[in-house]
């Protein structure tokens, strides 16, 4: 009897590992204005280097990302820093969590999809968050000489230890349930990252970081002459349509006022 007993106990065990959690954590997504928006760009040279954009101009936005699981909130990107000339924000990001008394000191995780400045501006307001962030690209921060472009001084408190980071060199399920999951996607940079997102009424959301910079330049694989690697670049493309088709997934292109619309502004949730 005890023997039967404790098989069955270890089936419904083996059976509730296998399905997940019982009950998955309550999960929302909210869009920052993480700088001034610009006059629109010319994107032709800079951002195919097949030059096959024409005349097209596209106003290009900064935008970040705050997302609540269960009591646990991690930012996506922290946009342009206060005092950068010309593009700061109006608003800051330990501001706008104000706004709904949340305390910097209660964002459990920051992700960076890579390390230009306009997506790690305001990541120094948060040192209690552990770092996520792909493994090349802590390397490139934390190296002796950076290198031009590599935006290393706002991670300051990571580099000297007093932060905690975690260089992820794969895709990071983050609370280890599936609804949030940063993608490895490299070419922009060596160690880009995306975010995807799985809401409960929404559906899948994935962020790409600059992994595309807007609309056209994803729909044609378009590589800006600027990124680290082509190849890398259209895989990583390939590899988001390819997930966003599987799994039904609204695109948000971060860069692209006309994408970021898909998500409602803070201080609404998308969930």
């Amino acid at each position: 009897m005890n023997r039967t007993l404790t098989a069955l106990a270890a089936g419904v065990s083996l059976f509730a590992s296998l399905a997940g959690p019982a009950q998955a954590a309550d999960v929302s997504l909210a869009r920052f204005d993480c700088g001034t928006p610009q006059a629109p760009t010319a994107v032709n040279q800079r951002f195919s280097d097949t030059y096959a954009y024409g005349d097209l101009k596209v106003q290009l936005v900064f935008s970040c990302y705050l997302i609540k699981h269960g009591d646990d909130y991690m930012l996506w990107d922290t946009g342009h820093a206060l005092t950068a000339p010309n593009v700061a924000p109006k608003v800051g990001l330990v501001d706008f969590l104000a706004k709904i008394d949340v305390k910097p000191d209660q964002i459990k995780y920051v992700g960076i999809s890579h390390y230009h400045a306009d997506h790690t501006g305001q990541i120094a307001s948060f040192p209690n968050a552990t770092l996520l962030i792909g493994s090349k690209e802590w390397d490139a921060i934390s190296s002796p000489k950076p290198a031009e472009g590599v935006n290393f001084k706002p991670f300051e408190s990571w580099i000297k230890g007093d932060s905690k980071v975690e260089p992820l060199p794969l895709d990071k399920d983050v609370f280890g349930d599936g609804t949030v999951i940063v993608l490895r996607t490299p070419g922009h940079t060596a160690g880009h990252s995306s975010l995807l997102v799985k809401l409960p009424q929404m559906g899948a959301v994935i962020l790409t970081g600059d992994a595309v910079h807007f609309r056209e330049n994803y729909d044609s694989d378009g590589v800006p002459a600027f990124n680290y690697d082509r190849a890398q670049t259209v895989a990583s493309i390939e590899r988001i349509k390819k997930i966003a088709s599987n799994l039904k997934a609204a695109v948000i292109i971060q860069h692209d006022a006309r994408d970021i619309e898909k998500l409602p502004a803070f201080p609404e949730f998308a969930k």
